[in-house]
């Protein structure tokens, strides 16, 4: 253990000669944190204040079905919540010291494969092998710590994000698959997906999602204005695979643009609704057709970024795509 005390594999920029090391990362500025669904300018700790920091990015993948969604809340759970438990329990920061945030803040019940997260801490890493396994010995089975690497200062999770990409599954046969009842939403109704497919195609480009969003408890106003880049429908045997990337989504918005989708597929509606709807602007426009397509057959795949803000910076340890045990000696005897 470092002298920075309480972590794993420190290395010791802290201190040098009984003073704080000099380092471009140190700070006794505001530092960014969220508070609920805010972003909040915060002073850090007077235990940091001056010290160097470090910033480190992970790549996190999880069963949404026991959680209630990636935002921070002690109860009912979040998978916020649970991470920033085991980096505390790892680190022994304080919560506001960690400033532990996420790229997409994915709905209660929603999957991620490729949630982006990252957290600071006021010491160095030798490697990040031991943090990584120490970290997904704490978690539960049904989230795990993918990756961990060291990132730039001016990398943020969520703000640095260029696009992100969303799958929804939908499995379209008259009997379910068990095996997949937790990940797919089950679609009786024979869905034709070449109407789907063209009316995704009207969600791509630059639009105003207001008729899209949920209202939600968040007191901001963001901004409705989003870019789809791509929509895509594709079908595998009875599995139909909606796959949409953005500039950025709004509140349940993806689970909306599916739900309509669905009842273009059912051919209950005609594909012309879809630009008639985005042009009212007008969330209680599109009720008269869809409700929500429910959650678990959304799932966050990827969160993109330019490849400037994935660039490691100096002097830091090798990334970490976790270990594999080896046997050194067979333990058992021949006969």
């Amino acid at each position: 253990m470092g002298s920075g005390g309480g972590a794993l594999g420190l290395s010791s920029p802290l201190f040098a000669n009984g003073h704080l090391s000099s380092s471009s990362n140190s700070t006794s500025l505001p530092l960014p944190v969220e508070d609920g669904n805010h972003l909040a300018m915060v002073k850090p700790s007077s235990s940091i204040v001056n010290l160097p920091h470090y910033k480190w990015r992970l790549l996190i993948a999880y069963d949404g079905t026991r959680y209630a969604g990636w935002q921070f809340q002690v109860s009912p759970p979040t998978i916020q919540c649970i991470v920033e438990k085991a980096l505390i329990q790892i680190t022994k920061l304080e919560r506001e010291c960690l400033h532990f945030v996420g790229a997409s803040r994915t709905d209660t019940g929603v999957h991620a494969w490729g949630q982006v997260a990252h957290f600071i801490t006021p010491f160095n890493y030798d490697s990040l092998e031991t943090i990584h396994a120490a970290l997904n010995g704490l978690l539960p089975s049904d989230i795990r710590v993918r990756e961990i690497s060291a990132a730039t200062p001016e990398f943020h999770a969520r703000f640095s994000a260029k696009s992100k990409v969303y799958h929804y599954k939908i499995y379209n046969d008259t009997i379910m698959d068990p095996f997949q009842r937790h990940y797919v939403y089950h679609s009786v109704y024979k869905l034709n997906t070449a109407a789907m497919r063209e009316a995704a195609k009207m969600f791509i480009g630059k639009h105003d999602f207001s008729a899209f969003v949920n209202a939600s408890r968040n007191d901001r106003v963001p901004d409705p204005v989003k870019t789809i880049f791509r929509f895509d429908v594709i079908e595998m045997g009875p599995l139909i695979q909606l796959e949409v990337e953005g500039s950025g989504f709004l509140y349940r918005q993806v689970r909306n643009m599916v739900a309509l989708l669905i009842q273009i597929g059912k051919e209950a509606i005609p594909t012309e609704i879809v630009p008639k709807i985005l042009a009212t602007l007008d969330r209680r426009e599109l009720a008269k057709y869809a409700l929500s397509a429910p959650p678990h057959g959304l799932c966050l795949v990827s969160v993109k970024y330019n490849q400037e803000h994935l660039l490691l910076p100096s002097d830091c340890p090798t990334t970490s795509f976790g270990r594999h045990h080896t046997i050194t000696k067979c333990k058992l005897p021949f006969y």
